[in-house]
């Protein structure tokens, strides 16, 4: 049903799966680490993101005012995506825009329904909501795919294979223009649709999470802008190359990650056999997924699971701990481990960092703070308030070259 059945993320592991899984691997990784131009020029879309969040947030913040941060990180998770796959970003109030925004939040809304679904298949069978979502879910995929697949269209009427643009035009690429892809080209169209539908929710989600925390623990937010000021000084921005000099900022992202596991259980799959795991039999096309919200929480693992605390991912050198960092799950693992985990990373650290170097930012004093959430495909806080107050001179938009 997703992606036209293409869909790297919900189909079944076999050959083809593992070519299109490679394929899409490589090319994620040639945009945002193997060559350093590309690279630059992905850092540099973040940072132009993450200015025009600081602007957005100064002016709702304007005469006093609070504001519900949430749809401005729609779109800033959006748009990142949106350049990295069709070389594009779109202005704020763009129609066209602002209507792929509606299908994204609908899809996260309505594909925790779908997997209720694919866990109890009797609930198609009832006249209840979750059956009449589950039918908005199947229409909201028709409709994002006919956005991705228009792109992609205009992508091959100027396709060049001596220039690649962007993610489109490496898919393209790879699975057009390369040798044995094994892949039919609709599979570009599905390849592109994942990563925009993957990256978008899970990155505006984390960043919700991140600024109600920064004013739920206002001393945290301090001890990090203390440490960006040393590291990075009040004359630019900070960078990807200042992330080893400031681990403090990443085990509050980690920590955020683990604390709100805002994944807290992966898009099922099932067994292609039968297995036997410490002697509990397991029948073939059993339906299994991880429930990493208790991996996350676990109290053998982490001391005071409930509590959080950046700190637990600092070893006594106050750099970050490897083993505890990678005991955090909010990715998937194995074979269906997510593979835009590191440009992920990457955003979400650029954000961060950003938004606390150049401004401060406290809640609504007359709504009280509460880290409730919703369900969908993502756990999101609750709606809150909050307003940015700029911390020294605003800096200039860095706009990719």
């Amino acid at each position: 049903m997703i992606s036209g059945g293409r869909s790297l993320t919900f189909t079944n592991y076999g050959k083809q799966w593992k070519a299109h899984r490679k394929i899409a691997q490589s090319s994620l990784r040639a945009f945002s680490s193997a060559n350093s131009q590309t690279k630059k020029a992905f850092e540099q879309h973040i940072t132009a993101e993450a200015m025009e969040l600081v602007q957005v947030f100064l002016r709702h913040s304007t005469d006093g005012r609070y504001f519900d941060p949430a749809h401005e990180f729609t779109v800033a998770a959006a748009n990142i995506m949106c350049a990295l796959c069709f070389g594009k970003r779109y202005g704020h109030d763009d129609l066209e825009f602002r209507n792929l925004l509606k299908r994204l939040n609908k899809f996260g809304e309505t594909v925790g329904a779908g997997s209720l679904v694919d866990v109890m298949p009797w609930l198609q069978s009832f006249p209840n909501p979750v059956r009449s979502v589950y039918e908005n879910f199947k229409n909201l995929n028709e409709e994002f795919f006919a956005f991705v697949k228009d792109k992609v269209a205009q992508h091959r009427e100027s396709f060049s294979p001596d220039v690649t643009r962007d993610m489109s035009d490496a898919i393209i690429n790879v699975i057009e223009h390369g040798r044995d892809s094994g892949l039919t080209k609709d599979f570009v169209e599905a390849t592109v649709t994942d990563l925009i539908g993957a990256g978008q929710d899970t990155i505006s989600t984390v960043m919700q999470w991140i600024v109600l925390l920064l004013v739920k623990y206002p001393d945290i937010q301090v001890k990090m802008q203390q440490l960006i000021d040393k590291v990075v000084g009040p004359d630019r921005l900070p960078s990807i190359e200042d992330r080893s000099n400031l681990a403090y900022v990443d085990a509050f992202i980690y920590e955020t990650m683990r604390f709100t596991s805002f994944v807290p259980v992966t898009i099922p799959h099932s067994t292609t056999s039968d297995v036997t795991i410490e002697g509990l039999n397991i029948p073939k096309d059993t339906v299994v997924f991880i429930n990493q919200w208790s991996v996350n929480h676990d109290p053998l693992k982490w001391k005071d699971p409930h509590i959080f605390d950046p700190t637990r991912f600092l070893d006594e050198n106050g750099a970050l701990d490897k083993d505890t960092i990678n005991s955090v799950m909010i990715f998937s693992t194995g074979k269906r481990r997510c593979i835009g985990n590191q440009i992920a990373k990457v955003e979400v650290f650029l954000f961060t960092a950003v938004l606390l170097h150049q401004c401060s930012y406290e809640s609504d004093p007359s709504e009280p703070l509460t880290l409730d959430c919703s369900y969908g495909l993502t756990l999101k806080p609750l709606r809150f308030c909050v307003s940015a107050k700029l911390r020294g001179k605003l800096l200039g938009l860095v706009s990719p070259a």
